[in-house]
C-alpha cells in the first residue's frame, strides 16, 4: 500500500499548458503522408491537409507545435518554401533519409495547420547553415504589417494579414548537428542573431535559446552566463533509449521485463536532469525569467524491420504510454521552471501520437495519455507527498508509482498515477488536506502485455476506458491501480 497526501490549499504554481506541445519536423513520413497529402489527394483534406490527422490533433487541445527541425532546421531556407507549389526549388534531406523533399508544405501551409488545430506556432530558425539576413526577413515576412518588400511578398503569396508568431528557437541542436559547436561559440552567436529577431508592432517574440544535450551541463553555464539575459527559454533534449544509441538502442516492440525496467528508470531520469539545469539557471535567473524549454522528448528504438531507418519509424506500445505519463508528471511538479515540452514526434516518426498508412489512421497508446492528461492544461499544481515503495528487478529498484495533481478554475482536482510495475497491484490512499472531497471518477489506459499496440488490424487494443475502482469516505480516496496502468482521477 502507498499512502499519498495532498494538500489542496497549498498551490505551487500554474502548470503552462504548453508543457503539453508537440514536434512535427521534415523526417521520415511526418509532415508528407502524416500531415500533407496535398489538395488532390484522394484522402479527405482541408486545403491538403489530412481531415483525420487534423480532428485528432484539435481534440488533443495541442498548445503549441513546433517546426521544422529538429536537425532540418538548421539545413532549412524558408524562402524556398513559399510562392506557387510548381515553382518551389526541391532539397535534399540530409539528415534523413536523403530523400528529396519539394517543399509544398512550407511556411503558409504550416501557419494554417496551427490556425485549423487551435495551436501556437513555435519555429525553429536556421542558425548552423543560414543567416541573420535571412532569419530577420523571415520574421518580418510572418509578423510585420506594414508596407515592406518582405510583408508585401506575404500578400502576393495570399495572406493579407500578419501572423502572430510568439514562439521562435535560434538555431537547434547547434552542439551537434545544428553546426558542432562549442558553447562559447554558439552563445555569441546566439547573441548575435537574436538582436535581429524583431519585434512588428503588438507581437512579440519569445527566443528561445539551444540548451544543452542531455547532462552537458558546462553548456547550459555558458550560455546562462553569456546570453542568459537576452533569452526567454533555453531549450532541453533528452531521449528514453533503453540500450546504445549507436549499438542498438532496442526494440520498440519487442522486449523482456528488463528491458521495460530499464526504459521507465531512464524515463525518471528527467527529473534529475531538470533539477540539476535548474539549480545551474537558478544562479544566473533566481527569479526563473527563462523557461526551461523541454522540445525534444519522448522514446527513441531502432527503427522497425523493414522500414527505411532514416525515417524513424517505430511501434508505440503500453511501455510508451508510461513513458509518456512519467515524464508528464515529471514536467508538471517542475511547472516553476519547465515552460513548454514537445514530444517528438506528432505522426510516424519516434514516440508518435498518430501512425498513418494511406487513408488510415489510428491514436497511439501515447495519444491516449495526452487526451487523458490535458486536464492538467493551465491548472494549479498541488503539493503532493507521497510515501511510495519500490517495483524490483534484479538489485536494482526503481518508485513504483508516478503521480501529480492539479485544481482547474472549476475546483476540480485532478490525480494522474502510473504503476510502473508490469506484474503487481497497488492500492493507494490518498488524503486530502484543506478541501472536503465526496465523488471520484476516473479514466484508465492498459493492457495484459507489456508490450501491447494498436495496429491498422486492431486500432483500439490499447484504448481508455472508464475506471471504477476508486472510491472516497470521510474525504480520504482509496485507489486499486491494476498493474502496468495509467489513471487519471477526477474528484469533486
Amino acid at each position: 500500500m502507498i499512502n499519498v497526501t495532498i494538500n489542496a490549499d497549498v498551490k505551487k504554481g500554474t502548470i503552462n499548458k504548453n508543457i503539453y506541445g508537440h514536434f512535427a519536423e521534415h523526417l521520415g513520413r511526418c509532415i508528407y503522408e502524416g500531415i500533407w497529402v496535398g489538395e488532390d489527394s484522394h484522402i479527405p483534406n482541408t486545403n491538403g491537409i489530412r481531415n483525420d490527422v487534423m480532428e485528432a490533433l484539435r481534440n488533443l487541445k495541442i498548445p503549441v507545435l513546433r517546426w521544422p527541425g529538429g536537425c532540418f532546421a538548421d539545413e532549412y531556407h524558408w524562402k524556398e518554401g513559399i510562392g506557387p507549389r510548381k515553382d518551389r526549388p526541391y532539397m535534399i534531406n540530409t539528415h534523413w533519409g536523403g530523400v528529396v523533399e519539394n517543399n509544398h508544405f512550407g511556411t503558409h501551409e504550416f501557419m494554417m495547420l496551427c490556425e485549423l488545430i487551435g495551436a501556437e506556432p513555435y519555429i525553429c530558425g536556421n542558425v548552423g547553415s543560414g543567416t541573420i539576413y535571412e532569419m530577420q526577413q523571415w520574421i518580418e515576412y510572418m509578423t510585420f504589417g506594414g508596407n515592406s518588400t518582405m510583408a508585401d511578398l506575404r500578400r502576393a503569396n495570399g495572406r493579407e494579414k500578419p501572423w502572430k508568431l510568439k514562439y521562435f528557437g535560434i538555431g537547434n541542436e547547434n552542439w551537434g548537428c545544428g553546426g558542432n559547436m562549442t558553447p562559447e561559440y554558439y552563445a555569441d552567436l546566439y547573441r548575435r542573431y537574436s538582436t535581429y529577431v524583431r519585434n512588428y508592432g503588438d507581437n512579440t517574440v519569445y527566443k528561445v535559446a539551444c540548451g544543452p544535450n542531455v547532462d552537458d551541463y558546462n553548456w547550459t553555464d555558458v550560455l546562462m552566463k553569456k546570453a542568459g539575459h537576452l533569452m526567454d527559454g533555453l531549450s532541453l533534449h533528452y531521449y528514453t533509449i533503453p540500450g546504445s544509441f549507436w549499438e542498438g538502442k532496442g526494440s520498440a516492440a519487442e522486449f523482456d521485463e528488463g528491458e521495460w525496467f530499464i526504459t521507465l528508470k531512464k524515463a525518471l531520469h528527467i527529473d534529475e536532469l531538470i533539477k540539476k539545469h535548474s539549480t545551474i539557471m537558478d544562479k544566473y535567473d533566481p527569479d526563473k525569467r527563462v523557461g526551461l524549454i523541454v522540445d525534444e522528448w519522448g522514446s527513441w528504438y531502432d527503427a522497425e524491420p523493414g522500414t527505411n531507418p532514416g525515417f524513424l519509424f517505430q511501434q508505440n506500445t503500453l511501455r510508451d504510454a508510461l513513458i509518456a505519463g512519467i515524464s508528464l508528471n515529471i514536467f508538471n511538479s517542475h511547472c516553476d521552471r519547465v515552460q513548454m515540452a514537445n514530444i517528438a514526434q506528432t505522426i510516424n516518426v519516434l514516440q508518435a501520437i498518430i501512425h498513418t498508412e494511406d487513408e488510415k489512421m489510428l491514436l497511439t497508446p501515447t495519444y491516449h495519455i495526452f487526451d487523458m492528461y490535458k486536464v492538467h492544461q493551465d491548472a494549479e499544481l498541488l503539493d503532493v507527498h507521497v510515501k511510495n515503495t519500490m517495483y524490483k528487478y534484479g538489485k536494482d529498484a526503481i518508485p513504483q508509482i508516478s503521480i501529480s495533481s492539479s485544481v482547474d478554475k472549476d475546483d476540480k482536482i485532478h490525480i494522474s498515477m502510473c504503476n510502473l510495475d508490469p506484474n503487481g497491484e497497488l492500492e493507494v490512499v490518498c488524503e486530502f488536506r484543506g478541501t472536503s472531497r465526496t465523488e471520484v471518477s476516473g479514466t484508465i489506459l492498459t493492457a495484459t502485455e507489456m508490450n501491447a499496440m494498436n495496429t491498422f488490424d486492431n486500432p483500439n487494443k490499447v484504448a481508455p476506458t472508464s475506471f471504477d475502482s476508486a472510491t472516497i469516505v470521510d474525504n480520504k480516496l482509496t485507489v486499486s491501480l491494476p498493474a502496468k496502468s495509467v489513471v487519471v482521477l477526477e474528484v469533486c
